[in-house]
């Protein structure tokens, strides 16, 4: 039996640092709020089965939004971190999936992905069969301070990249991952950081700028830009 996929969208943040009075996922963007462009992008993409919104218990606005009602579309409980979230929403639906299906999770607030990309990653995962996540090299020089902001040491960038979402891993090895991290205590802030700690090399590919991820008021008019220049068609061509 051919396996599925699977995304998981983690979206019980406060979005504190964004300086809004709502959570960033729900701040408006074209039209919409930028966690419906985020579902949208992801509901493109041809190959995906259904896609797991994470949100906390006291959230008043998902079931308001379009996408809360869509039949590919469910919903789960969030968690105090991220780690915790991600993993309420593998456990959603545990019942459903195998093992050896492929789950992406995606920030909810990167409206910006390019279903190409999405496309990339899996292929070249589902090739080498090993998890993997969309990166960009870093192009800066790069600085490493104290605590209190003076330079220690300038850092090699050749071998350093930013890491971008989605990630995408096997469903049995990332849910296994989560649970060793967080029973270790290690509250992960993200799942490539996870499969680390449990032994795994994921694969770096290399995805677009302007996959950018909304936590600061300006990054919204930088995000309403970018899907005007990709045409605003959910494509991401």
């Amino acid at each position: 039996m051919s396996s599925k996929l699977w995304a998981i969208v983690p979206a019980a943040g406060v979005g504190q640092r964004a300086g809004a009075p709502i959570p960033k996922q729900y701040l408006p963007l074209n039209g919409k709020a930028v966690i419906e462009w985020t579902i949208e992008r992801l509901l493109d993409f041809p190959d995906l089965y259904a896609v797991v919104v994470v949100v906390s218990e006291g959230d008043t606005r998902w079931h308001s939004l379009a996408a809360a009602n869509h039949e590919r579309v469910r919903r789960a409980p969030g968690g105090s971190e991220r780690c915790h979230s991600v993993l309420n929403g593998l456990l959603l639906i545990d019942d459903d999936v195998s093992d050896n299906d492929w789950v992406i999770v995606h920030d909810a607030v990167r409206p910006c992905v390019r279903v190409k990309d999405i496309e990339k990653l899996m292929n070249q995962c589902r090739h080498r069969d090993v998890g993997g996540i969309l990166a960009m090299p870093v192009r800066d020089t790069m600085k490493r301070a104290d605590g209190d902001t003076t330079i220690v040491e300038t850092l090699d960038r050749s071998c350093m990249w930013h890491a971008l979402t989605p990630q995408s891993f096997r469903y049995g090895e990332l849910r296994s991952a989560l649970q060793q991290a967080l029973a270790g205590g290690l509250e992960v802030t993200d799942e490539a950081s996870a499969m680390e700690h449990a032994g795994v090399q994921p694969l770096l590919v290399e995805g677009h700028s302007d996959n950018i991820k909304v936590t600061l008021p300006q990054d919204v008019q930088l995000a309403a830009y970018f899907l005007r220049q990709q045409g605003m068609d959910g494509t991401g061509t």
